[in-house]
């Protein structure tokens, strides 16, 4: 449960790392255009439920092996699929690829940060002390 934890605490500190640059958030803007229409889409031409279109919407764009018991079932929705799911997985990929990117970049900076603290301390040069005489 603590490795969960550790690992939730980075992801949000890459995450706020990533949405400073520009384009990370011109990415996550499109993914979340895409993943809305596929779900007004699929709520509309298969009469799903609006749960139902979101979670079959983004699970299909994530490279798992997730079974959502949901299918398009008409030519059309078939052919809508085939077009979201060739743009939304490049684009999924590409807001991933940029997320570990910058998780990567905050524990490089964090590493540098501790190094620097570390020969700062090697440097420090202890002071002698005379013995007094006796």
């Amino acid at each position: 449960m603590l490795s969960v934890i550790l690992s939730f605490k980075r992801l949000l500190k890459g995450l706020y790392h990533a949405v400073k640059e520009p384009q990370f958030i011109s990415i996550i803007t499109t993914v979340a255009l895409i993943v809305l229409s596929g779900t007004l889409f699929y709520s509309k031409f298969e009469g799903w439920t609006k749960i139902d279109a979101f979670y079959f919407a983004v699970v299909s764009l994530i490279p798992t092996g997730v079974d959502t018991n949901l299918a398009p079932s008409t030519t059309g929705t078939k052919l809508f699929t085939v077009l979201y799911l060739i743009i939304g997985t490049g684009l999924m990929f590409a807001l991933l690829v940029n997320l570990g990117r910058a998780i990567i970049k905050e524990d490089k900076q964090k590493r540098y940060k501790l190094s620097n603290r570390m020969d700062e301390k090697k440097k420090e040069v202890p002071k002698i002390v005379k013995a007094k005489k006796l």
